[in-house]
């Protein structure tokens, strides 16, 4: 069984509203595909197609205010209600208390406690470890459940010899914007090819996408756009390369805020599972999923600890 959760960072189920969810006015094909040739948005889930299923999720928790990045995320990966044990949602990065339930226990420290292999596949650069270890930057709740469970982070010899992926998929970022004038590019769908490779060499691969959360706070239509129709081109060579019959892919989110661009903050929508992989496997993994905190137990019930 080969599990692939794609994080995308700030990405709602919105209303059908192409004037202001930049979900429903870009170009999406092979989205569109998954779900019966309709958008991705509220008033679709419940869907359940022909490769995919789409529920949604709530985010807020039962706790008032907007959900934030860190308890949202410490909620998807440690299977507990984080922001009700915390006493609020809290973010971006998380505080002591949310790092404290992260490290006591998570998606990856249970599964290498039960035999597993899994790695998050985002390729860091030099300048992240460094400030990281200065104490300058601090992680956020994915690298942190990562770390914590002993399984080292992406580097950029990692990138460089194909066993990882820059956060925006194709490598272009790293060219031209951190000074690896030499790294790999690839185009979209071959970066969606290369991703399906790599989370079938491991039981579980986690891939983080956070430029969809930086446009949605900068209310950047167009931005938006490029992001989400980027996202698509991987998709589709995602799904040319992966294996219904051998697992599943998990697109889910930590709260709302793309699907919105009336407002810079996060949203209280809920977020989409979008669950692609054979049926018998993605009834399996939905039954009984409403929030997030229902995530981890579900890709849990999937690995039996090995004797």
């Amino acid at each position: 069984m080969h599990f692939l959760f794609l994080f995308l960072d700030g990405v709602g189920l919105g209303g059908n509203d192409a004037q202001n969810n930049p979900i429903v006015s870009a170009n999406t094909p092979t989205l569109n595909r998954l779900l019966n040739g309709k958008p991705l948005v509220r008033e679709v889930a419940p869907l359940v197609g022909g490769r995919a299923t789409l529920l949604a999720l709530d985010a807020t928790l039962g706790v008032d205010g907007l959900p934030q990045s860190a308890t949202g995320q410490a909620a998807l990966l440690t299977g507990k209600n984080v922001p009700k044990l915390v006493g609020e949602h809290y973010g971006p990065k998380p505080n002591k208390k949310v790092t404290e339930v992260v490290r006591a226990d998570n998606l990856f420290i249970e599964l290498s406690r039960r035999g597993y292999r899994a790695a998050l596949l985002n390729a860091y650069p030099q300048r992240y470890f460094d400030a990281v270890a200065s104490g300058r930057r601090l992680y956020s709740a994915i690298p942190l459940a990562v770390t914590s469970a002993g399984i080292p982070l992406k580097t950029a010899e990692d990138l460089y010899a194909g066993k990882a992926l820059s956060v925006d998929f194709t490598g272009e970022g790293w060219a031209k914007q951190l000074g690896y004038k030499d790294a790999p590019v690839m185009k979209a769908d071959e970066a969606g090819r290369r991703l399906a490779a790599l989370a079938q060499s491991y039981d579980l691969a986690f891939f983080e996408f956070w430029p969809s959360d930086y446009a949605g706070h900068h209310q950047d239509p167009q931005d938006a756009i490029e992001q989400l129709e980027r996202i698509d081109a991987v998709l589709s060579g995602l799904l040319a390369g992966w294996n219904d019959a051998e697992g599943l892919i998990l697109i889910t989110s930590d709260h709302g805020n793309m699907e919105d661009l009336n407002s810079r903050h996060h949203t209280t929508n809920p977020v989409p599972a979008l669950v692609i992989g054979a049926k018998v496997l993605r009834d399996k993994f939905c039954q009984g999923l409403v929030d997030l905190s229902d995530v981890t137990p579900a890709i849990l019930q999937f690995y039996p600890a090995k004797a």
